[in-house]
Parts: C-alpha cells; structure tokens; sequence
C-alpha cells in the first residue's frame, strides 16, 4: 500500500489545525520533528512511512490541550488513519507511538519499544531542547500564566505523570524538571550526537540567565 496520499492528507489536516497555535507545539514544531525524525530514520533505519505518520500525528488530542487525558492521542490518530484509508495494523502501530512520545515525568520511565517509538520520540524531545526548546518553553509559560522565574521556589523531579502535569510553576523550574534530562533520555546515536550541543546551550542560557538575575544585589 503506498502512503504517498495519506501522509499528504494528514500534513494538510495537521497544518490546518495547529498553524495559529501559540503555545509552542504549532505546525512549524511539528514540521520540525517530522523532519528531524525523517533524518534520523535515514541513518538508523526502520520503516520510514511509520515514522513520517506518527511524527505528524504525534501532538494530536495532547494530554496538554485536551483536558489532561493521556491516551486520547493515540485514540483520534487512529480514528484519522482509518478515514484517510490506512490499514488497521498500520494505524494501530501509529496510535500505540503517539501515546508512548510526551515526557510523562522526570521519576517516569519511557516505554517505547520499537525503532520507530524511539525515532519520533528523540525527534520531538530535541526540539525541546536548544535554543527553539527555550523558546518555546517561555512560549508554553507565558499561555499558561506562569512566571518567568521565582527563586523562592525550587523544581520538583515529579514520580508520577499526574504529579508533573498539575504542577504549577515557573518556566525555570521546567528546565530541571525536564528540559535538561532530555539529554540522556534520548535514544539513538543520530540523536544523542544533535542533542550534544543543543544541551549545552540550555546550560549555557541558564548561567547568563542567572548572571542577569543577580546583577543587582539589593535585598528585594
């Protein structure tokens, strides 16, 4: 069966429905990570109209906009896959990796399994990462009226997908939480080698941030 048409499909339905998004996980994220999980596959194999399905269904129904259901991703993936044409084995192997992609928890551990899983995993965790990642972690922040940053507060390595999800903090925090664990949550060498300097620019903003912070040594 050829993909050619249903991946075109789903890149028009996907782009017409995250384009003004402005949170961080609009079209332009999601091209990213097609693209990035399209070269990664290119040098780690598997089967690439997989990869290129899940990579562009892999924000669909998120647990973050749709009123924290976990597995509701995967579920209307499927549901599109089947509309579309695809065969029933295709789009479940689709659902099961849009389901396992979010960061459920710095104490939580991935479940991917297949190359595929891992591929479009590392592709959208390296765009969480570098300096885009920052960006659209301050993006993510400002939408949900978190702070900037408050030194009173300290971040929190969650144990559970719950405890990470209604967490209120600030944007700082979320780096330590997450953004700076990525690194060695990655999976494939292809990846590990990109996530290498992109890990080094989250350090490196967070001295210059904390430089800027403390210019001033006034008691507040």
């Amino acid at each position: 069966m050829s993909y050619i048409k249903i991946i075109q499909e789903i890149k028009e339905i996907i782009k017409s429905q995250f384009e003004n998004e402005a949170t961080g996980h609009d079209w332009h994220h999601i091209f990213r990570v097609y693209s990035n999980a399209c070269f990664i596959q290119t040098k780690e194999g598997g089967n690439r109209e997989l990869v290129e399905l899940a990579s562009l269904l892999h924000d669909i129904s998120d647990h973050k906009f749709n009123g924290g259901k976990l597995n509701e991703g995967g579920k209307v993936a499927y549901e599109l896959l089947l509309e579309k044409g695809c065969d029933k084995e295709m789009a479940h192997k689709v659902k099961i990796i849009v389901d396992s992609v979010s960061f459920k928890g710095a104490k939580v551990e991935d479940y991917t399994d297949s190359l595929e899983a891992k591929i479009v995993q590392d592709a959208d965790r390296l765009d969480a990462i570098g300096a885009i990642g920052i960006a659209r972690a301050f993006a993510y922040g400002g939408t949900k009226n978190r702070p900037i940053y408050e030194p009173s507060s300290s971040p929190i390595l969650h144990a559970s997908f719950e405890e990470y999800t209604t967490a209120k903090s600030h944007t700082i925090n979320h780096f330590y939480e997450k953004l700076l664990l990525l690194k060695n949550r990655l999976h494939t060498e292809t990846a590990k080698e990109l996530g290498e300097e992109r890990h080094l620019y989250l350090e490196n903003f967070l001295q210059q941030f904390y430089k800027e912070w403390n210019i001033n040594t006034i008691t507040q």
